[in-house]
């Protein structure tokens, strides 16, 4: 197998993304993995960590063409604003955390990266520096001047992709469109495809009212939007089961034989996979010409620069982009 090389972005630095990055060098990786980040941040919280791990410099016309040994980990220094402790959060390095994922995302664009990996970022702190942010999947579309991403999280034995993502639940009855949802649905459709090498695939979608709007009596969005939308989508070729009642939706009888399941808002499909696979799942968005995953946690400030932590969703991530990767291929 060739080495590829990947983009690691620690995400928020006073979290746990950088303790991450460094425990998991101390595994060897099947491609070359550079983590985006301050040298100096990576070395004070290896040490508060008690970890030894080597940091090999690299970037531009200094790319490495083989996987890093065990116990390092290369990096592509991109310095702090200010000074870092582990927990407290500084509005100060709210721009270098944007400038990890910029410098990610256009390595990626322009070939460098066969892809990225993310870990956690906190949305408040770059608000609070005056920067309208809103998540990873969002400023990505925006980087690589993508009209429509889609936000899937995925773990053994399921995917769920959602049709609106950080709504106010008041807006997301508005927000469900049939144009939304052919886009959406075709998306995830050709990404089930094209990044994770299903041919055929079978998607599962759910209803936004209780019931599945019980027949016009709890809703009319199912009668009037996505019954419509899903058969012309049917008539393309799609293979798409429902509207379904999302309380039963998720029952071994219906998911044994789906490879996705589409649900319309954030709250209906996720608290659902996190309860299933917290842990050990894993984000990705899909409809972006790059591929990207990352971590389904928070930057669990308490536990940043305490040892005290689980890498097993960031070695999903890692999993799933080696994947993707290759069915690109």
């Amino acid at each position: 197998m060739t080495a590829l090389l990947f983009a690691l972005t620690p995400g928020e630095p006073a979290g746990i993304g950088p303790d991450l990055c460094l425990l998991q060098a101390r595994d060897a990786q099947p491609h070359a993995l550079v983590a985006i980040a301050s040298r100096q941040l990576l070395s004070e919280r290896a040490a508060q960590l008690g970890v030894q791990i080597q940091l090999l410099d690299v970037g531009p016309g200094r790319w490495p063409q083989q996987p890093a040994p065990a116990g390092s980990l290369y990096v592509w220094d991109t310095p702090l604003a200010a000074p870092v402790r582990p927990g407290q959060l500084d509005p100060a390095n709210a721009a270098y955390v944007l400038q990890t994922l910029t410098r990610a995302g256009q390595g990626c664009l322009d070939g460098t990266f066969a892809g990225m990996i993310t870990a956690p970022v906190h949305k408040g702190v770059i608000n609070e520096a005056g920067i309208a942010f809103s998540g990873h999947t969002e400023f990505l579309a925006e980087l690589t001047a993508t009209e429509q991403v889609v936000m899937m999280l995925a773990t053994r034995g399921l995917r769920v992709a959602l049709v609106t993502t950080h709504l106010p639940l008041r807006q997301v009855a508005d927000a469900i469109t049939g144009e939304r949802l052919q886009r959406v649905t075709r998306i995830l459709h050709a990404d089930l495809q094209n990044k994770f090498g299903i041919a055929q695939p079978r998607i599962l979608v759910c209803g936004l009212n209780p019931h599945a709007g019980e027949g016009g009596h709890l809703g009319r969005e199912e009668i009037e939007i996505v019954e419509p939308t899903l058969e012309q989508l049917r008539q393309e070729g799609m293979q798409l089961i429902g509207p379904l009642p999302a309380d039963t939706l998720f029952t071994p009888k219906h998911l044994e034989h789906c490879d996705a399941v589409l649900a319309m808002y954030h709250d209906q499909g996720l608290p659902v996979l996190k309860y299933k696979g917290f842990g050990a799942a894993v984000n990705v968005t899909l409809g972006l010409p790059i591929i990207r995953t990352s971590v389904d946690h928070g930057t669990a400030l308490d536990l940043a620069g305490s040892g005290q932590i689980d890498g097993g969703s960031l070695q999903v991530a890692l999993e799933t982009a080696y994947q993707m990767a290759a069915s690109r291929a």
